[in-house]
């Protein structure tokens, strides 16, 4: 099996780079971006049958996200990505997946831009030291400004 770049698809303006850069990677090693969705569970234990809903619909945007995101992907990297789909925080799916598929050899993030700091995720992933469910897994983080050009000069 072709290595996998792991990117977790999320509304931050960074995605993009991130995206852009794992797709460009994959494409120059023979490799595979693995789109991973996170998505925050309902916390609406009142109602069974509306949590179970209002997941279910959190799941088909997720979906459809994904498409259309792969869309971009398989044009840039001339592979079919995967699409990943996790309920709960981004640092437990990461973990989740990873442990699952031994193929995926390195997580791709992107840098928030504009002074705020890393960002949550690469924050999050920094502090927890690179495990993920007992696997060392090398962590790619780009900047998250990065143009086309410069992800073709960097990868």
């Amino acid at each position: 099996m072709p290595r996998k770049f792991l990117v977790v698809a999320d509304d931050s303006a960074e995605f993009q780079a991130a995206l852009r850069y794992a797709a460009r990677r994959a494409k120059s090693t023979g490799g595979r971006v693995a789109l991973l969705k996170v998505l925050t569970p309902s916390n609406n234990d009142y109602f069974a049958g509306v949590r179970e809903e209002i997941e279910a619909q959190l799941r088909q945007e997720g979906e459809a996200l994904l498409t259309r995101l792969g869309a971009e992907a398989e044009e840039r990297s001339g592979a079919t990505p995967e699409f990943l789909i996790e309920f709960g925080d981004a640092p437990g799916a990461i973990k989740k997946v990873v442990a699952a598929d031994p193929d995926i050899k390195i997580l791709v993030l992107a840098a928030a831009v504009g002074g705020r700091g890393p960002g949550p995720l690469v924050s999050a992933i920094a502090k927890d030291g690179g495990g993920f469910g007992g696997r060392k897994l090398p962590v790619t983080v780009v900047p998250g400004d990065l143009s086309d050009a410069e992800v073709e000069d960097l990868a």
